[in-house]
């Protein structure tokens, strides 16, 4: 079975998936993963019985994807005058790999409510208030350096998996990447979206937009008016 878990950057993160619906690249990542020391071409080769070639071709590919990481090093660890050059190996890279539709943002809900929980516990500010300022925070970031037209805001909106559109003048939001969390925690969740929101529209400079939660049936909770 491949080993992918944890998160990625979107598009990089399908090619990477994508590469292992290749048989032959998903063996050759399976038997990477399950080696103990990085393995050369040759060896992956004669375990799955291809030629050298046609694994060299999809480790390469694997790497390229970031899948793997290659290293270099000389057989047996010769070295000096008729050493021979160095060979490729390959190991797992230690980038995380998560791909879901529609998006979801589970990694960042968590570090936001950790650190707002430690934030509480060395302030003694009440845990809620630390998760608002902490996802304002969060959200001016990920708007700082956009645009400030509606259609930059909606483009960094897009980017972070909201699947934003606009409906009679109001942006309004196809897809939470908080949706499993907001069934059980709805007033904590989507405050901290709200802010999260705001904040981002506060660091895109996008003036007059007003972000605002408007729960709908399959929306994200807050829906933003652009300015007029």
């Amino acid at each position: 079975m491949h080993k992918r878990g944890g998160s990625g950057d979107g598009t990089a993160d399908v090619a990477a998936v994508s590469a292992l619906d290749e048989p032959t690249r998903g063996h050759l990542y399976d038997l990477i993963c399950d080696a103990a020391v990085p393995i050369g071409r040759d060896e992956a080769a004669n375990a799955l019985g291809i030629p050298r070639k046609t694994a060299a071709f999809h480790l390469d590919k694997l790497a390229e994807v970031g899948l793997l990481e290659i290293s270099f090093a000389r057989r047996g660890g010769r070295r000096g005058p008729g050493a021979g050059r160095p060979s490729k190996f390959y190991h797992r890279a230690q980038r995380q790999i998560a791909v879901q539709i529609p998006a979801r943002a589970y990694e960042m809900a968590g570090k936001l409510l950790a650190d707002a929980v430690a934030e509480s516990e060395r302030t003694g500010d009440s845990a809620l208030r630390c998760l608002s300022r902490g996802a304002a925070a969060l959200g001016r970031e990920i708007g700082a350096g956009s645009g400030a037209t509606v259609a930059d805001l909606m483009a960094v909106l897009r980017k972070h998996g909201y699947e934003p559109r606009l409906e009679d003048g109001t942006i309004v939001l196809a897809n939470c990447p908080f949706h499993s969390l907001v069934r059980d925690h709805t007033a904590m969740v989507c405050g901290m979206n709200l802010d999260l929101i705001g904040g981002a529209i506060e660091g895109a400079r996008c003036e007059g937009c007003h972000a605002r939660l408007e729960p709908h049936d399959g929306y994200c909770c807050v829906r933003i008016d652009p300015a007029s």
